[in-house]
């Protein structure tokens, strides 16, 4: 299949031609930045385009409309958890480490600075713009607790656990990893945890998952 291909202007130097893909994620990073800053509402498709360096046009052609833009931007973000999780890699873990993985990835993904200010403006302007909202909770919710509660039932059909309800064990299991520190951090209470938190938090995590706080 062949690929369209846009010719960018820029302040100096020669023309040079891109592809859809890589203008993609030009434009998607131009969006993120520009969402950060002014929020969803006051984001405009001009400052965007101008941010990215590519035309009005050029940004239509790829993105129809604004929620389009946002949607990709939820996408591409969690599609880095999903690569960090490689399947073929937690196939072959054992429990634990599969498991300690999977939170710290999640943590990473979650209880980042740019997850949090999405979230923030996602629960600010959703009642205005419902499809932000929607977008959200389907490229990003939905995909990460679906990875997950698919691992959790695969342990249990290797018999090496067993959940009564996996769909709600995995909703405390990600609870339990990431709720006090996000709340603190929405809350500019505290500042996100660092990776070195967040590993030691997904490890305590797996312990009281697997192990529980019997004596």
């Amino acid at each position: 299949m062949v690929q369209n291909h846009e010719i960018e202007k820029r302040p100096r130097g020669r023309p040079q031609v891109r592809c859809d893909d890589d203008t993609k994620s030009v434009i998607i990073e131009a969006a993120n930045r520009q969402f950060h800053e002014n929020g969803y509402a006051a984001a405009s498709i001009a400052a965007i385009a101008q941010d990215a360096g590519v035309s009005t046009k050029t940004l239509y052609r790829l993105f129809p409309t604004k929620a389009d833009l946002f949607s990709e931007m939820i996408t591409e973000r969690t599609g880095r958890f999903l690569t960090a999780l490689d399947p073929g890699t937690l196939a072959v873990a054992d429990l634990r480490q599969g498991l300690e993985r999977m939170l710290t990835a999640y943590g990473m993904l979650t209880l980042s600075l740019d997850t949090i200010t999405v979230t923030r403006l996602v629960i600010s302007e959703s009642d205005r713009f419902p499809e932000i909202a929607n977008s959200f909770y389907e490229k990003a919710i939905v995909r990460t607790n679906t990875l997950m509660e698919n691992w959790l039932r695969k342990q249990i059909d290797r018999g090496l656990i067993t959940l009564a309800d996996p769909h709600a064990a995995c909703g405390m299991l990600r609870g339990m990893m990431i709720l006090e520190p996000q709340r603190a951090a929405m809350l500019r209470q505290q500042q996100p945890p660092g990776i070195e938190e967040i590993a030691a938090r997904a490890k305590m995590c797996t312990d009281l998952f697997l192990k529980g706080c019997a004596l």
